[in-house]
This record gives structure tokens, sequence and C-alpha cells, in this order.
């Protein structure tokens, strides 16, 4: 018999516009695992912004900062960081843009700024206390993310300019920056390989446009009902929102629980 493998999103898909985590999907993930469909997480996060969530859903591998950090069964197994020259070039140009940062690597973040309101606003939204600070973090660790918080059409300006980067917006004052070309389809497909498994038998189940890739590559990608148009547009199948309990349904609807 064929290993399935479920690659779940986290905000908007496993957690729902509450940023909760519902008893009907726990226990929708946990009766998949018992029934030999392997679980993972594909996800924008950091992996320290969901330890809990791995521990509540036993889920021991997993996809972050959108591909750029690759764990499978607790051992990393494919890493690529921000390079550092031009994560300074950025950042010094930021600075006098008046557009703060955060860096992040695998256990932590720093702010280069304190009492920045786009900071706070931002990851207020995700439930998030404003991170220490520390400018020169990027110095002495890599770097698998960092955010840049603008307005608008700002970010176009950085986007044209740095080419080693890819600029992501997930919310009105921030985007994730990541190395060019990087993303989660990509740090699945390493995350397959060290699984032994096949790109055919993914279900992969997102809502954004870091999940368009993802959705797309996958044997069978699921767009949630609240996605956005263009992940919905590759997706081989929309299920409701996740409010109205849109993953569970969907692991119904595929089959993969009867």
């Amino acid at each position: 018999m064929t290993k399935k493998i479920a690659l779940f999103d986290i905000d908007g898909t496993l957690l729902n516009h509450s940023k909760e985590l519902s008893q009907a999907t726990i226990e929708a993930v946990k009766s998949l695992q018992k029934s030999g469909v392997y679980c993972a997480i594909a996800t924008g996060r950091a992996p320290f912004m969901y330890e809990d969530l791995r521990k509540t859903l036993g889920i021991n591998s997993f996809v972050s900062f959108n591909g750029q950090y690759v764990v499978f069964e607790g051992k990393p197994v494919y890493k690529n960081p921000l390079p550092k020259t031009q994560l300074e070039k950025l950042y010094l140009e930021a600075e006098e843009n008046n557009h703060p940062m955060v860096f992040m690597n695998q256990s932590e973040m720093k702010a280069s700024d304190r009492e920045q309101v786009y900071i706070k606003e931002s990851l207020a939204s995700l439930h998030f206390e404003y991170p220490a600070i520390d400018a020169t973090f990027y110095h002495n660790t890599e770097i698998y993310q960092s955010l840049l918080f603008c307005e608008g059409k700002e970010i176009e300006y950085y986007d044209k300019k740095y080419d080693s980067f890819d600029f992501i917006r997930w919310h009105p004052y921030s985007c994730d920056v990541l190395p060019a070309g990087g993303s989660k389809a990509k740090g699945i497909k390493k995350l397959i390989e060290a699984a032994g498994l096949k790109m055919e038998d993914t279900y992969a189940f997102g809502d954004g446009l870091n999940d368009v890739e993802m959705i797309r590559e996958a044997g069978t990608g699921v767009a949630m009902g609240n996605a956005v148009e263009e992940t919905k547009a590759v997706s081989d199948h929309i299920t409701t929102d996740v409010d109205d309990g849109g993953l569970v349904k969907a692991i119904y609807d595929l089959k993969l629980l009867s």
C-alpha cells in the first residue's frame, strides 16, 4: 500500500481565524496518523512559533520559513539561510527609510528597533509579543527569514533592487523576506525525499499566497474556502472556510478518512 503524506499550513488552515486549533481538527489529524497517513506542517512561521501546536498534534516533521528550514522526525534535513552580505545591505537601507526589521533563526527572533507600531501590530495579529532588540542579531547566526515593515507599494522598491530576496506581503504593515526562489514547494520536496515518499502521494492544504507553489506541485492540492483566489486557481479541490470546519471536511471528502 502506498504511503500518503498530508501537509498542513497553519494560519487559516489548521488554526481558524481566531488563531485557535479546534478539537475536531486535532481528532482528524490524529485519526490520519493512526490510519497510516504521515502528517507534517508546511508554514511560513519559524519553528519556535508553533512548538505547542506540534506537541498537541504529535507532529515531528515540518517545513518552516516557507521552505528554508526543513526537519524530518526531529532532524534538520535542509537549511537555506539568507545571504548575510545582502541582508546587511537591505537592513542598512531599510533603517535609512525608517522601515524596521525582525530577524529570525530556528530558535528565536530579534527586532532592529524598539517601540515600532508596525512591528507591534503585525506580530500581535499572530498573537506574538514584541521581540527583544538586537539589530546585529544577523551577524552571528544563520537567518532563515526576516520581516520588513512597510506599507503598500513601498515593498516594490526593495523587490526591484534586491534580486537575492523574495518579498511576500502577509500583513498590511509587514512582508516576509526570503532567499530568492525559495518556497514551500521546494521545502516539501526535501522533506519527501528524506521520508522516502513521492510527490504524487502528497496532499497539501493551505490558503495563502505563500501556498500557491505548494498547492500546485502537490499530488493533490487543497485550497481552504478562505484562501486567496491565486491559491484556489491552482488547487485540485476547494473546501469550505476554516471556521466552517473546512479542513476536516476536505479530509473526509478526499477519502483520507472514511
